[in-house]
């Protein structure tokens, strides 16, 4: 045994060289790799799902501007003080209810002097009628001239002429002092009261004493731009911006907080004209207001409806982008992946993608981890049922 040993010796040092060797091969940073541990180039598993036709209703946004169905400036139409403000600001007002009280004595003396100026007149009037009563018979008789007659009966009406006019200055004096009493034109809520009692105020002053604003009912102003308008026009049908607007579904208001207003509102009138400086049309949507949530110079923004039936949608967790591009990557026959592009429209909650091009029905895509892939590579698919990433669609 000892001389088999002596005459193998070269060769069991080969062997023991070559078990180091391949002991050393077999660490890594210190760490040597268990029998059972799987490589780096080891399959791994991705979730996927078979893409099917679903319903979704997507809202296209716009920012818009609110004014109320009315809204008025309220300016003094005579000269005088303020002698009493009977409403306060944002109160809601009733057509004809009384606003402001405007002292102008010279108005009252007017007013008196017109009627002590009819009086007058009156009595001039009374006169007058009968001179002429006095002279008809006497004419008649041939004691007087027709001559006389004739410049009585003249004398008459300009007496009443005389009377005519001051009636009407009278009703001049009575409008004036009317004036001092400024009055609500319309139902609706007061705005901001600049002017304090005791101020001067003009029917020329720059500054309205105050404004009502009927809310009611508010409009809602926002804009398409050229190719929104072309658009609109391609999707709607009717051969006029009238007849298409027929055809737009109700359309709702996003508030300033987010929330949304419960009222549906209807876009009614359009600009058939562009403007030069922004390239946009102007339209015009109505909405109820009956407990005045909403208000004259307010913002919100406008969401018109979509429906899209029969159409592939996809998580947005399943895509990635690449200079302004979209992609997703779908799996084919072998579980190697393919970056496809996509032409997508995103949903109102941000978690889905509506896709126009580039996936069909039944195509498989990755759901998740997708910007650690790379095209060409595979996979080990998971397949997970569609109703799951589809239960929350509206």
């Amino acid at each position: 045994m000892t001389n088999l040993l002596k005459k193998n010796s070269p060769i069991i040092g080969v062997l023991i060289v070559a078990a180091f060797f391949f002991s050393s091969c077999g660490k890594k940073d210190g760490k040597q790799r268990m029998p059972g541990m799987p490589g780096q180039d080891q399959v791994q598993t991705y979730k996927v799902v078979s893409v099917a036709p679903q319903n979704i209703t997507l809202n296209t946004s716009y920012p818009a501007t609110l004014q109320g169905k009315q809204s008025v400036d309220i300016r003094p139409k005579i000269d005088g003080y303020l002698q009493a403000i009977c409403v306060d600001e944002g109160a809601s007002v009733k057509k004809g209810q009384l606003l402001f009280k405007i002292s102008s004595p010279q108005y009252e003396a007017a007013v008196r002097n017109s009627q002590a100026a009819i009086s007058s007149a009156e009595a001039a009037v009374a006169s007058a009628k009968v001179e002429v009563e006095k002279v008809k018979p006497l004419v008649a008789k041939d004691i007087v001239s027709k001559y006389e007659l004739e410049s009585a009966q003249l004398t008459l009406k300009s007496k009443e002429a005389a009377l005519n006019q001051v009636r009407a200055d009278l009703a001049t004096a009575r409008a004036n002092l009317s004036y001092t009493r400024v009055t609500s034109p319309a139902n609706g809520s007061i705005g901001l009261i600049p002017y304090k009692i005791g101020s001067l105020v003009s029917s020329s002053s720059a500054t309205a004493l105050t404004s009502v604003s009927d809310i009611s009912t508010v409009y809602a102003y926002f804009s398409f731009n050229e190719k929104q308008l072309l658009d609109f026009s391609r999707t709607y049908p009717g051969k006029t911006l009238k007849e298409k607007l027929k055809h737009l579904p109700a359309v709702t208001l996003a508030l300033s907080d987010g929330s949304a207003y419960p009222e549906k509102g209807k876009i009614e009138v359009v600009s058939g004209l562009l403007d030069t400086e922004t390239g946009s049309a102007s339209f015009r949507a109505t909405f109820p207001n009956p407990v005045g949530l909403l208000r004259s110079g307010g913002s919100a923004t406008l969401q018109i409806p979509t429906q899209y039936t029969s159409c592939i949608i996809i998580p947005q967790s399943a895509t990635t982008e690449l200079q302004d591009k979209r992609f997703v990557y779908v799996v084919k026959a072998n579980n190697t992946i393919t970056s496809t592009p996509i032409t997508a429209k995103a949903s109102d909650d941000g978690q889905y993608f509506v896709v126009t091009e580039g996936l069909k029905a039944g195509d498989k895509i990755v759901l998740e981890g997708v910007n650690l892939l790379k095209d060409g590579a595979t996979i080990k698919p998971k397949a997970v049922a569609p109703a799951s990433i589809y239960k929350n669609i509206k």
